[in-house]
């Protein structure tokens, strides 16, 4: 029997084995990406968890060619290598930027913006799992209000709201932008597919799990995603020149709080003297999913 959904991966586009923390987002998020865009794709890595990831050299983890690169100039570094690529007229290989929240809401932010800007052809994915996982879960503009680090400690947790990274960007009016999540993987193989298949500036938002900095089970990481998802904390959606529209609706009304129990990064904010920010993240994330709706409601009025 054929299965319901494409799902299945028939062509390994990754070496077996990695370097990864058990329930790590990037091996998965990596194995399913490459299996789309195939081996003709020259991959750009930044400092990130994934530079050690792949291996250092002469290993390498996936079925393509890898440049690993400085932390603040991954897009920089794509332009040039797109740019090779197309003088020798390889206009049909990908050049995929793979990179973490680190460098790409702060340290390659202006990077980012100038490729975006140009339209460069290139497809840029940022696994963002909040905060600076490979050098010591240190917080970055990605870390969620609330969340303890090794720079935001016990008391001391976030009291401020991530950047809006998809706001940014669609601002940049690319073709094609979107959140995904590793618990919904057709959802985010649809996603890969369309991306590729689209000219200039692209960009896929993975929420990526990380157990030692979420401070999570490991065999929890696709529950917590899934979650994350289902209470609104991290919606699917596409962005094409502007226009915002929502990929999936939870059935349910389910809490923050549900998703928010489960990471040891927030246990904090249960104890009775933390409650109002408790509170306080379930009335922002209510705001956002409403500012969301509406502006996919403006979206279809002008394409009317």
């Amino acid at each position: 029997m054929e299965p319901a959904f494409d799902f299945l991966i028939k062509d390994e586009k990754v070496y077996s084995g990695a370097l990864s923390c058990r329930g790590c987002g990037w091996s998965l998020l990596v194995r399913h990406l490459s299996s789309i865009l195939g081996e003709n794709t020259v991959y750009v890595v930044p400092a990130s968890c994934f530079s050690i990831i792949a291996g250092p050299y002469p290993l390498n983890e996936v079925k393509g060619s890898i440049v690993h690169t400085v932390f603040a100039a991954a897009p920089a570094t794509a332009t040039g290598i797109r740019a090779a690529l197309d003088r020798q007229g390889k206009k049909d290989a990908t050049v995929a930027v793979l990179a973490g929240d680190g460098g790409t809401f702060d340290i390659g932010l202006q990077s980012l913006s100038g490729a975006a800007t140009r339209g460069e052809n290139i497809l840029y994915v940022c696994n963002n799992n909040g905060a600076y996982m490979n050098t010591g879960i240190q917080s970055s503009t990605a870390t969620p209000y609330g969340a303890i680090t090794t720079t935001n400690p016990a008391a001391n947790y976030k009291k401020t709201w991530p950047k809006d990274l998809m706001g940014l960007i669609a601002a940049h009016n690319i073709p094609y932008a979107a959140t995904c999540s590793l618990a919904f993987i057709e959802d985010y193989r649809a996603k890969v597919k369309k991306a590729k298949e689209t000219k200039g500036f692209r960009l896929l938002m993975i929420d990526g799990p990380c157990p030692p900095g979420h401070k999570v089970d490991p065999s929890n990481s696709i529950t917590v995603s899934r979650l994350a998802v289902e209470t609104n904390l991290f919606p699917l959606f596409e962005i094409e020149h502007h226009n915002y529209r929502i990929n999936y609706f939870p059935k349910e009304n389910i809490p923050v709080e549900k998703c928010l129990s489960m990471q040891g990064r927030f246990k904090h904010l249960f104890k009775e003297e933390n409650k109002p920010a408790l509170e306080e993240i379930q009335r922002q994330v209510d705001n956002n999913w409403k500012r969301l709706l509406e502006l996919e409601k403006m979206g279809a009025e002008l394409n009317i």
